[in-house]
């Protein structure tokens, strides 16, 4: 294996680590890194292991702040629609992730639309994307919207020139409707290079737990770079309007995009922290009478660990 191999399997493996380290999130601080990549300890596993320290405090922060938001919104019964576009393997399902993770999910919810099926193909086209809208006190995170005709469905021919025209011709009037109806629309475009898209792949064909992730249309977006890189100009172009502009990510970093996109949407919109009643645990009524029956042995589940 020669150097550049050499240096591709090592940002492959710091990739992975990167995912891994989500789901263990603070357990690392009283673990090497070392332990779970097999890899000798090292200046620069320090290094690494201080920055994920520190990434790991200023998300816990925003999250904070995002549970203030939430109840704000609440409070005030504000509407917010966060539409995330970019490319396969940009890191759109990653901040999203982090900005649901410590919310109520009645409150903020994610629509992720499949493919529409033959009827939805027959409706006026923002129809399907209009019933994930919210009420009062709702927030909703678009993971892919209403611009997959600007993107997929342009570049993999899967509407006509007509169609694809007219599209540009209704979203702003129907984004500045939304605003008009009282619904704060704020649009993320996650931006990421050629190199690390191809990175971002092979550490899906890599590892078994995220191939799921790697379908068919992801592949043949992989081939058609170029064609999107064209579509995304000019959906970014004429679809960029003073009621509802769109914001672009750089999405390279990951972590830095999570704690950079999550940072600008505090900063759109004014919420203040909610005041609550003082809550109270409450004492638990106890009668002398009751006796809790013991489980039936054949339903309980085998304590293996």
């Amino acid at each position: 294996m020669d150097s550049s191999d050499e240096e591709l399997m090592r940002r492959i493996r710091n990739d992975l680590i990167d995912s891994y380290d989500e789901e263990l999130e603070m357990e690392l601080e009283d673990r090497s890194v070392a332990e779970i990549t097999g890899e000798e300890s090292s200046e620069h596993g320090a290094q690494g292991k201080e920055a994920r320290r520190q990434y790991f405090r200023e998300l816990f922060r925003l999250q904070g702040e995002l549970v203030k938001l939430q109840d704000w919104v609440v409070s005030t019964g504000h509407k917010v629609v966060i539409l995330f576009e970019g490319r396969d393997a940009a890191g759109k399902g990653g901040v999203i992730k982090r900005i649901t993770q410590r919310l109520n999910p009645r409150i903020c919810r994610v629509a992720a639309l499949p493919a529409p099926n033959e009827r939805e193909r027959t409706q006026w086209y923002f129809q399907r994307y209009v019933s994930h809208l919210p009420g009062a006190g709702e927030i909703v995170l678009f993971d892919r919207s209403w611009y997959n005709r600007a993107g997929v469905e342009r570049v993999m021919g899967f509407c006509t020139d007509e169609q694809y025209e007219e599209f540009f011709r209704s979203v702003p009037e129907f984004e500045k409707m939304l605003g008009r109806s009282g619904i704060k629309l704020i649009k993320y475009w996650f931006s990421i290079s050629d190199e690390e898209q191809h990175l971002r792949f092979l550490g899906r064909i890599h590892d078994p737990l995220k191939q799921w992730k790697l379908s068919p249309m992801d592949l043949e977006s992989r081939r058609r770079w170029e064609e999107y890189t064209k579509a995304k100009e000019i959906m970014l172009e004429r679809t960029h309007i003073p009621e509802a502009p769109w914001w672009v990510v750089q999405a390279v970093d990951k972590k830095k995009a999570r704690l950079n996109c999550i940072h600008h949407l505090l900063q759109q919109m004014p919420y203040k922290e909610t005041e609550h009643a003082r809550i109270e645990l409450p004492e638990r009524v106890r009668h002398d009478d009751y006796r809790r029956q013991p489980v039936p042995q054949e339903i309980l589940v085998p304590e293996v660990f």
